[in-house]
């Protein structure tokens, strides 16, 4: 069925090049199915595969995600997987399968990057092999050129749900308790600084998502991120700030370390930042030291004390401070981690949610609020709440 595919999608550019004036998708669908049923060549095929042959040459000369755009608009789809033009991967459900699918060739597979890069005035080459970008819809979207990837182009498409996630969906997932839930919403109405861990495609995102809606509603808030994805619609006075690539010859390119910076000049009340993965690390915790309390952010991490490690790591990045000064600022700067992983069947939970304390013998030290196990979800520990200074200045309780 390979080899009928590509005659055809060659048919129908062949076509569209001699007719201008031709190119809709129902032209172009009229068209393949007259070619499919009166050519010899297709005789062979069964109803089911016309069908096929048909829809997959609408979206190779039609779509511009090509055939990756039915997985694109599958709902059930979390993720698309393309390692190289002839195994895709996708996930439903927590499970990962092959996709029935595949790319001509490698220049088709890159005519897609070089697309989707465009679209958000990227661009993806031998030069600059590396792209992190969106799609329309919100999408996360990475790429690697071929030159880079030895087993050809490699792309990955984290799709994120139509429609947002409320913290009441998260219950009835189990990703977190009723009691868990409560606390964090207060922490997050009385201005504590929240930063959110966890293993890639843990749901850091969805979680920061859903903790920003209970942001009060007069506050300032300027969003950070390396490729848009934060879906805050909650909230009326918002900036949304994006980096930029810097284009081939090194110019124009703004990384996260100056959009901090610059939020910093525009009166907000809470800064939230996507994802820190380097130097801007510094910048973000000495806002977070200078008045900008209940900003939230997340990071890549195995366990919380892990990610505290990272956080020194990336710190040092960006300066040679001591480590003591910079576990300092650090516990300064941050109140509360929460921790979220994926467990059997893929399901995400919230592991963890512990508060920072201060440092014993240079160590930075933490106070576990609720932890998790099978048997109970994510439970409290009985550890009270140690600095609720926040809390009581909101009129709140512990």
């Amino acid at each position: 069925m390979r080899d009928a595919i590509q005659k055809l999608t060659e048919d129908v550019r062949t076509h569209i090049r001699a007719r201008p004036e031709v190119g809709g998708d129902e032209d172009i669908r009229r068209y393949s199915e007259d070619r499919v049923s009166t050519n010899r060549e297709y005789a062979g095929l069964s109803v089911a595969e016309r069908i096929r042959v048909v829809d997959t040459v609408l979206y190779k000369t039609r779509k511009k995600l090509s055939i990756l755009q039915p997985f694109v608009d599958d709902g059930s789809v979390s993720e698309i997987m393309v390692n190289g033009p002839r195994d895709i991967f996708i996930e439903k459900a927590g499970r990962v399968m092959r996709a029935d699918a595949e790319f001509d060739g490698t220049e088709e597979l890159e005519e897609v990057m070089r697309r989707i890069a465009a679209d958000v005035h990227r661009e993806i080459n031998e030069l600059t092999p590396i792209l992190d970008a969106r799609l329309a819809d919100g999408s996360r979207v990475n790429a690697v050129y071929k030159n880079v990837a030895l087993n050809g182009p490699i792309l990955t498409i984290r799709k994120f749900p139509e429609s947002r996630i409320t913290m009441d969906e998260l219950l009835a997932y189990g990703t977190i308790t009723q009691a868990a839930a409560d606390f964090l919403i207060k922490l997050v109405q009385a201005a504590y600084n929240i930063f959110i861990s966890g293993g890639t495609s843990s749901g850091k995102t969805t979680f920061l998502n859903v903790l920003s809606n209970f942001i009060p509603k007069h506050e300032r808030i300027v969003t950070i991120e390396d490729a848009a994805e934060l879906q805050i619609s909650a909230l009326e006075n918002i900036v949304k700030l994006e980096c930029r690539s810097a284009n081939a010859n090194g110019k124009g390119g703004v990384g996260m370390t100056q959009l901090i910076r610059a939020s910093l000049r525009m009166r907000p009340d809470r800064i939230i930042v996507g994802e820190v993965r380097g130097a801007e690390v510094l910048d973000m915790i000495q806002a977070m030291n200078t008045g900008h309390s209940g900003s939230l952010s997340t990071g890549h991490a195995n366990s919380p004390a892990g990610m505290l490690y990272r956080l020194e790591a990336m710190f040092l990045q960006a300066a040679d401070y001591p480590i003591a000064a910079i576990r300092r600022q650090i516990t300064e700067g941050i109140d509360i981690l929460v921790h979220l992983g994926r467990i059997g069947g893929g399901r995400r939970v919230a592991l963890e949610i512990s508060e920072i304390t201060g440092m014993v013998d240079g160590e930075i030290t933490l106070n576990k609020l609720f932890d998790y196990s099978p048997e109970r979800g994510l439970f409290r520990t009985g550890n009270p709440l140690r600095d609720q200074t926040k809390l009581k200045m909101k009129g709140m309780k512990w």
